[in-house]
């Protein structure tokens, strides 16, 4: 019996410091695992990270647009092939202004990018009253190829203080990806987004160049992504854009959906592809697609 105890003994402490290598080793996995930077689904993937910076990027270039239309009433500011007119074939119906800004047909424009259709402004009295809605729609507007439809309403907020202009912004807009495809309407992706935000003219205001235009977004909206997957975005930190910029700069997002709750970090306000996407105690970074 001695002998048998000695004997059992011995594998007792052959055993266990096993187990511990075993359990190391799984605990070591685990740990590579948390940190892997590898996401298996498409949406996390960056997918609603970049549609969301896309469509809102898109969303306030066009009512920068807008605004330098109502205000300098000219197309030099877009390029030559631009065009600003009063369209008087549109409603005009209770003393209601279209403004339409047209692009033609791969118009280059001076901010490098080619645009192509229309953008209509409606709005009643002076385009810059304070408390004025404007309405913006589109007649077969496109963006590098990228086609906007929907519509989006702004309020220009006058708070007295130079610099500090806000803008309350209703988006239902959606943006068709591919839209000018000479191959199938299979390539052609659409991307909806609709909410309530707010809109702070931080920089660029003083100046009629376009490029030094940088906005603060804040409120919440719903994306829709070609996949028909939706995902709510309530933004914690205001989003940065900068129109010479094709990324969200900065700024952090909750965002739910069918695979619950995350937290997206655009970054710290430079202009790169990066982003920063946190599930649970889980760190992932991202490449965003403009």
């Amino acid at each position: 019996m001695h002998s048998n105890f000695k004997s059992r003994k011995g594998i007792f402490f052959i055993v266990i410091p096993a187990l511990m290598v075993a359990a190391s080793a799984l605990f070591f996995v685990a740990c590579q695992k948390s940190n892997d930077n590898n996401l298996y689904n498409a949406d996390d993937q960056g997918g609603y990270a970049s549609d969301a910076s896309r469509m809102e990027w898109a969303t306030d270039d066009v009512i920068s647009i807008a605004d330098a239309a109502g205000q300098v009433y000219n197309g030099v500011y877009m390029g030559d092939c631009c065009t600003v007119a009063t369209d008087t074939s549109l409603n005009m119906a209770g003393g209601q202004n279209n403004l339409v800004i047209r692009f033609g047909t791969n118009c280059v424009c001076a901010d490098g990018r080619i645009r192509s259709g229309a953008i209509i402004v409606s709005y009643y009295g002076e385009y810059a009253d304070t408390n004025q809605v404007h309405t913006i729609t589109f007649d077969n507007y496109q963006i590098n190829g990228n086609q906007m439809s929907g519509s989006i309403t702004t309020e220009r907020v006058d708070t007295t203080i130079v610099g500090n202009w806000y803008y309350r912004v209703g988006v239902d807009n959606s943006l068709s990806l591919n839209a000018n495809t000479t191959a199938t309407t299979q390539n052609i992706q659409i991307t909806s987004w609709q909410g309530n935000l707010t809109r702070k003219w931080v920089q660029g205001y003083a100046t009629s160049d376009r490029s030094q235009e940088i906005f603060s977004i804040s409120g919440s909206a719903t994306l829709t992504r070609a996949d028909t997957h939706i995902f709510n975005f309530d933004i914690a930190v205001p989003l940065q854009f900068a129109l010479d910029c094709n990324y969200c700069e900065s700024g952090v997002v909750n965002v739910t959906g069918a695979l619950g709750s995350r937290v997206l970090n655009y970054g710290s306000g430079v202009c790169d592809p990066y982003a920063q996407l946190n599930i649970g105690i889980h760190v992932y970074q991202l490449t965003l697609t403009p």
